[in-house]
């Protein structure tokens, strides 16, 4: 375990009151480590922008604790709440930049806010739309400029803080894949070469699997598992983790002939020639069902549903050899949709 820099404990967020009180969080505790990118993904209305809006007290939770740098948010005054948010900045699926300034003064506006110095502002902003690629944007209004510039340009707005964290609340939703791609790459820079923590929220997996190393999985407002991506990723053992990670959920859209099994590996075995190793070696056939496979870090993980041999001592040793292999988890398939 590395150093905490977020600990949230039991919190808990409610929305009005009486009978038509609206429980969004119940009961969470969380976990981030100085210098991860530390994916919250969920369906839509499961609790993930609530939740990282607690996270800095934008919105102030009903009960519990936010814990960051070793200091309790919940017990500070407006003042020294204002002073430590500086180190905790946030940014938007709708880029929240003011319009009627250029990229240049959009990114010095925070510094402003702290009382910097014009000149001093300006060139810190130059030297941050270097950073993220934008040189010639300085003097473009948020009009002029593409989805992802935009982003870009409220990434680096906020960095001029210096912040120790960054909370991304649904950043890449509103871009084209292509552009999402570029914007993950640039977090995953910043996470790198500036230390600063990322916190990510997201209904989307692909963006949790290309730069996260650890996730939590909310659901109806509570965190069903937590742990490393390539854990939770290759073996979900809640009903909601398997709902966001598996094809389908735990359910198959057809009705088999024959029995099926369900494989889930890790990056060791992915790329292992299961069906044609069985052919080849054990004389045993088996038909691809479904299959999904993705790339996380630098591994391969994945899962696949086969057709085991209508033979009841074929399937039983395709079974054996198949629980033997290391890395993959192997269990029938007993749910199906008709």
């Amino acid at each position: 375990m590395g150093e905490p820099i977020i600990r949230i404990e039991g919190l808990c967020k409610t929305f009005g009151a009486g009978d038509g009180a609206v429980e969004a969080l119940k009961d969470i505790d969380l976990t981030v480590e100085r210098g991860d990118i530390f994916g919250i993904i969920g369906l839509s209305g499961a609790g993930k922008s609530t939740l990282v809006r607690c996270m800095n007290l934008l919105e102030k939770p009903t009960t519990g604790r936010v814990v960051v740098n070793g200091r309790d948010l919940m017990s500070m005054s407006e003042r020294e709440l204002r002073r430590e948010r500086q180190k905790i900045s946030m940014i938007f699926q709708g880029f929240n930049l003011l319009m009627q300034r250029t990229s240049l003064e959009n990114i010095c506006f925070p510094l402003e806010l702290q009382g910097v110095r014009r000149e001093e502002a300006r060139k810190k902003a130059r030297d941050l739309l270097a950073l993220v690629d934008l040189p010639d944007k300085a003097d473009a209004y948020p009009v002029q400029l593409s989805g992802g510039q935009k982003q870009r340009i409220a990434i680096a707005r906020a960095l001029a803080s210096d912040p120790e964290v960054i909370l991304c609340d649904e950043a890449t939703s509103a871009l084209d894949p292509k552009t999402t791609q570029s914007i993950l790459a640039l977090l995953k820079k910043l996470n790198r070469e500036l230390g600063v923590t990322v916190v990510v929220i997201t209904h989307e997996m692909r963006v949790v699997e290309q730069i996260c190393n650890r996730v939590a999985i909310l659901d109806g407002g509570v965190i069903q598992e937590t742990g490393l991506v390539s854990d939770v990723f290759s073996n979900p053992r809640t009903e909601a983790g398997r709902r966001l990670v598996l094809p389908d959920g735990d359910k198959i859209h057809v009705l088999p002939r024959n029995r099926l099994v369900r494989l889930v590996f890790n990056g060791s075995s992915a790329s292992l020639p299961i069906i044609s190793t069985l052919a080849i070696e054990q004389g045993i056939k088996l038909s691809v069902i479904e299959a999904d496979t993705r790339s996380i870090g630098e591994k391969t993980f994945g899962s696949m549903v086969l057709g085991l041999p209508e033979d009841e001592t074929e399937a039983a040793r395709a079974l054996i050899y198949l629980r033997e292999i290391p890395g993959v988890t192997a269990e029938e398939v007993t749910e199906y949709v008709q």
